[in-house]
């Protein structure tokens, strides 16, 4: 039985009228994106079925571009309660929900999750299927495959979608494997003008960014763990973004810290040379035990992760640091 039948299996077995597709905090555009092509699968197979997306915990900025150009509707306030079934996108953790994540864990409805990061033991005890494909470069990967093994093909509308969404999530295509570009020259071809898209959905980087990436750069402590270059940094917003920025200024690894509503979040990149060659997963090595020493949670890609959690700046660096270098060290 594939991956889509038996999510539409469990939607009949629940008998289900209402099925809420929940989104991760920020949402950005692979989450969102995924979330409306899904949608307009399930109503092919199952019209009668009210889907909705759901944000709970807000959007990105790009995805509010991508609200004014695209079809999509979301709702900020979704009733967790009232859902048969509800399926988490490109969420690998619910503690992503932040102040609605009780509440999901307290409702009945059998739960799905379809993503692409390394999967969350929490959050697969409280899942009735987990659909996990770390391989794909984004989420809507995935719901391209789950067309395919749904035997369809989705219209021109949810073809744009997966394509924006893979597009924001592997950098437009630098972190693209072969089968993600398989994947994208199968929607061009369904008519999707690349370059058109990829242009009007493309934001100039405000002055806030700009001055949160010369901060991080200005305030980076450089160490060197034998033939790496790791820079560790702090500012208040914008860490994903400094971190990045870290990198591409020729530090291998980068960790960016900051402090925002009484919690710690880190951001942490690197360069596809140290993944490879260092055989370090920031996810698995150094976001998810991160996560668990800030008594948070943490995962995400081997390239890129994400931490949030209970700490101060300075020993959560440290400790991130110390991750590092037990993993480098043993992987030498």
């Amino acid at each position: 039985m594939t991956a889509f039948q038996k999510l539409i299996k469990i939607l009949e077995d629940k008998k289900a009228a209402f099925v809420l597709l929940l989104c991760h905090r920020s949402a950005d555009a692979d989450a969102i994106c995924s979330a409306y092509a899904l949608q307009g699968l399930l109503k092919r197979f199952m019209p009668n079925v009210v889907t909705e997306i759901g944000c709970p915990q807000g959007i990105n900025k790009p995805s509010k571009q991508l609200l004014l150009h695209m079809p999509i509707t979301v709702n900020m306030n979704p009733n967790i309660e009232s859902a048969d079934v509800i399926v988490l996108l490109d969420t690998n953790t619910i503690d992503q929900l932040d102040q609605v994540a009780e509440t999901l864990k307290k409702s009945p409805a059998p739960k799905i999750v379809i993503d692409h990061h390394s999967p969350n033991p929490e959050t697969n005890k409280i899942c009735k299927l987990c659909v996990i494909d770390e391989k794909a470069a984004a989420n809507c990967e995935i719901i391209y495959k789950l067309f395919r093994q749904a035997k369809t093909k989705p219209n021109l509308n949810e073809a744009k979608a997966l394509f924006i969404g893979i597009a924001f999530d592997t950098r437009h295509f630098a972190l693209a494997n072969s089968p993600t570009l398989e994947i994208v020259a199968k929607l061009v071809a369904e008519g999707i003008d690349a370059q058109e898209t990829l242009a009007l959905f493309a934001l100039p980087i405000d002055s806030s960014e700009r001055l949160a990436k010369l901060k991080a750069c200005k305030r980076a402590k450089i160490l060197r763990i034998n033939e790496w270059i790791i820079a560790l940094s702090h500012v208040s917003a914008y860490q994903a973004s400094a971190a990045k920025a870290l990198v591409d200024l020729g530090a291998h690894v980068a960790a960016v810290a900051g402090l925002k509503n009484g919690k710690i979040e880190v951001s942490l990149r690197c360069s596809r040379q140290f993944t490879e060659q260092a055989g370090v997963h920031l996810g698995k090595d150094i976001a998810a035990p991160l996560g668990e020493y800030l008594q948070g949670v943490g995962g995400g890609h081997a390239m890129a992760a994400g931490v949030s959690g209970t700490g101060e700046i300075e020993p959560t660096l440290k400790q991130c640091l110390l991750l590092l270098k037990q993993r480098i060290t043993k992987n030498a």
